[in-house]
């Protein structure tokens, strides 16, 4: 899914039911980030696979705990925005849950588009890509994920009612 939204849908799924104990921001991220590498092929006319080497489960899992250790580093900075907006609970992770969301998200990425891409090669250096032939079209896929960001909307915004009222009944 070359930069599209559909992969914000299992993000916000997965991810805020977890918050407490998987980093939701990084898990949210991881979800999105490795859809850089179709862009740059894309927008820099180079001549490699859109899905190539970011979408193999061993670079996603680098990727994944680069992103891990940059965003624990930015937690201090980004903290009071996640608590306001509800990303986060106010009991402090771990660095394992940032590195657990990094990898899990991006591992999904690599799992969803694998079922899409005939270029991938998800289990790279072996140049297969076994979870093509399980014959999902590409509707199938999208409305999977437009089904999981329904219910992460849903979530979010009981989410958001929960803590106004929370909020309300204090004062």
């Amino acid at each position: 899914m070359p930069f599209t939204p559909f992969h914000l849908g299992p993000a916000i799924a997965v991810g805020l039911p977890l918050r407490k104990y998987m980093h939701a921001p990084t898990f949210i991220v991881a979800n999105l980030v490795l859809d850089i590498e179709p862009l740059l092929v894309l927008v820099f006319g180079l001549g490699f696979p859109l899905h190539g080497y970011l979408h193999t489960l061993a670079l996603a899992l680098v990727v994944g705990l680069l992103l891990g250790v940059v965003m624990f580093k930015i937690e201090k900075l980004m903290s009071p925005f996640y608590r306001k907006v509800k990303l986060e609970t106010d009991k402090p992770l771990r660095v394992r849950s940032f590195l657990s969301a990094g990898v899990f998200g991006s591992v999904l990425h690599v799992l969803f588009d694998a079922f899409l891409y005939s270029e991938m090669e998800p289990f790279f250096p072996l140049a297969v890509n076994p979870l093509l032939d399980l014959h999902l079209s590409m509707s199938q896929v999208y409305m999977y994920c437009v089904y999981l960001g329904i219910f992460g909307i849903i979530f979010y915004v009981c989410l958001l009612v929960y803590s106004l009222n929370k909020r309300t009944a204090k004062a």
